[in-house]
């Protein structure tokens, strides 16, 4: 036994020689291949951030055709709106006017022709669109009312009759 113990004794201090030897050599080699990596990481990290950075799309605005024979909504030299001339224009006003009195019927009329427009328009609008077309509307309904309103308050007589 004490020849085994022996050998063994002789093997571990070999194994511990080369042990000893190997973590010296080992940083050597980590070293080269940290020094070797190096440029490598960079140009992958490069590669990386370059394929990463977002591509700007580009923006398609939709330009209006608009053609030269177009009606304004506006007076061009005065600013004002011109729509209720064009109203004033239209066969179904000039017919419902031409008797001086505005019937239950031509009313119904009326609202038939505005609810198909509507129908119509309303689905071939985007969001943006809409809300500005239904402002708009409703500012011209508010505008069309406050007009009627003057109207009538300037015909009332000032003052009252005193006979």
């Amino acid at each position: 036994m004490a020849k085994k113990q022996g050998k063994v004794k002789k093997a571990t201090r070999a194994i511990r020689k080369v042990v000893a030897k190997k973590p010296v050599a080992r940083k050597k080699i980590v070293a080269k291949k940290v020094a070797a990596k190096k440029p490598t990481a960079k140009k992958a990290t490069a590669k990386r951030a370059v394929a990463r950075t977002p591509v700007p799309q580009k923006v398609v605005t939709r330009t209006p055709k608009i053609s030269p024979n177009r009606m304004s909504w506006l007076d061009a030299e005065a600013r004002t709106p011109i729509i209720d001339l064009y109203a004033q224009q239209l066969d179904s006003f000039i017919s419902t006017i031409a008797d001086g009195k505005v019937d239950e019927h031509e009313v119904q009329s009326q609202e038939a022709r505005l609810v198909q427009l509507m129908q119509e328009i309303e689905p071939q609008l985007d969001d943006a669109m809409h809300e500005k077309v239904t402002r708009l509307l409703c500012e011209l309904t508010a505008y069309d009312i406050m007009q009627v309103l003057h109207t009538m308050q300037q015909a009332q007589p000032r003052e009252t009759f005193q006979g």
